[in-house]
């Protein structure tokens, strides 16, 4: 790459001072970061006791949901969702909001059994993402759902310090061959 002011190639090995290549100054600028950064994102400081408590209720928040489900409760579910919620189910297709609660309503999704297991609740600030499996029986439009399935919810906090969901995402278990 040529220098703007001298129209010739920039060596990258050309020491800048005695023993200071342009080179070990870029590897030790690259390798420094890390060392900086930590173990993962920068995450905002949410006191212990605060975040157990959000925990809980995010907990109360998840059996409220699978209630909902359940006794196929369109109002229970419409005040959980985010008016912006997407989900995306299992087969990979795009549901809005209103798009859920009809076919809740409608009564295209009926669930006979929908058991919770290894969950994880992770607090981010005014974020929740919640991790789980799902063993579930019943139906969607007709179709057998029956089986296991992961899931994630993603919660976040209003203005009015009120969690709702804004995200689904569901993944069939597939046993190993």
């Amino acid at each position: 790459m040529p220098s703007a002011a001298t129209n010739r190639p920039i060596s990258i090995v050309r020491p800048l001072w005695p023993g200071l290549t342009l080179i070990t100054v870029l590897m030790l600028s690259v390798c420094a970061h890390p060392l900086q950064a930590g173990s993962g994102p920068p995450r905002p400081d949410v006191p212990k006791g605060q975040k157990h408590e959000m925990r809980h209720e995010i907990d109360r928040l998840e059996e409220t949901w699978r209630e909902a489900i359940l006794k196929q409760d369109s109002a229970a579910l419409t005040s959980l969702l985010a008016d912006d919620y997407m989900g995306i189910t299992a087969s990979g297709l795009l549901r809005t909001k209103d798009q859920t609660i009809a076919n809740l309503h409608a009564g295209k999704v009926q669930f006979t059994s929908l058991e919770i297991s290894d969950r994880k609740v992770r607090i981010y600030g005014k974020t929740a993402l919640v991790t789980s499996l799902a063993e579930v029986q019943g139906t969607n439009a007709d179709a057998d759902v029956t089986g296991s399935y992961r899931y994630t919810h993603v919660y976040v906090r209003d203005a009015q310090g009120v969690w709702r969901i804004v995200s689904f995402e569901a993944s069939r278990i597939r046993e190993s061959r």
